[in-house]
């Protein structure tokens, strides 16, 4: 026997896609800012693709900054899937579900505890990437407003140098385009040895569970 649970509030959902779309335009126009592949003659003659580059990256970049707020508003005001204690490795029920998430993904174990929220360490990922997004935000919005004085004493104290931002930033664009992929690769996996509704759940919110054995 099955039931159903919901999982995931709307604004959760609207954050999970506004935050994926915008990782996808900022990588592109990321890469093409780095390293423009169209041909450099058509630039400021009849058409200013480098501009446009940047114009789509700034944009994304900002709407990268609400959604990134967006998950810290979840984190504490969410339902209880949403809040950081339910998923972060913070007490011994996490602690347990941690090791024991990883033992099942090697096959270590076939014993799988079923959450309608998070597993530990999704949970810890997942606040790894929030953390990677703010250096991806002081960053970005050092190299965007080089003349700030604000963005200045960010940008020195934490990257000292304009240079060292830069590479930051193009180093940690590379991390959230491997988390994409062993992310979809996870979904996949457990959506075929667990069918409990994981990529659908996104959608509607809801998941579905053998009865009683949900944390």
């Amino acid at each position: 026997m099955y039931e159903k649970k919901l999982a995931w509030g709307v604004l959760f959902r609207l954050f999970h896609w506004a935050f994926a779309i915008s990782i996808v335009f900022l990588v592109v126009t990321g890469f093409y800012i780095h390293f423009p592949w169209s041909n450099s003659v058509i630039e400021g003659s009849y058409s200013f693709p480098m501009a446009e580059m940047r114009y789509i990256h700034f944009v994304a970049g900002f709407v990268f900054i609400g959604v990134i707020f967006i998950r810290l508003y979840l984190w504490f005001l969410g339902n209880r899937q949403e809040k950081l204690w339910d998923c972060a490795p913070i007490n011994s029920s996490n602690i347990k579900n941690l090791f024991s998430t990883i033992a099942y993904y090697l096959y270590f174990t076939d014993r799988h505890e079923p959450r309608i929220g998070h597993n530990a360490l999704a949970g810890s990922i997942y606040i790894f990437t929030i953390v990677v997004g703010f250096f991806q935000i002081l960053s970005g919005l050092w190299l965007l407003y080089p003349e700030s004085a604000f963005w200045q004493g960010w940008g020195i104290a934490i990257f000292g140098s304009q240079a060292q931002a830069r590479f930051v930033h193009f180093i940690f664009m590379w991390y959230y385009i491997i988390f994409a992929f062993i992310h979809l690769y996870i979904l996949i996996w457990n959506d075929i040895k667990d069918p409990e509704g994981l990529i659908s759940s996104v959608f509607t919110g809801w998941k579905f569970f053998h009865k009683d054995t949900t944390r």
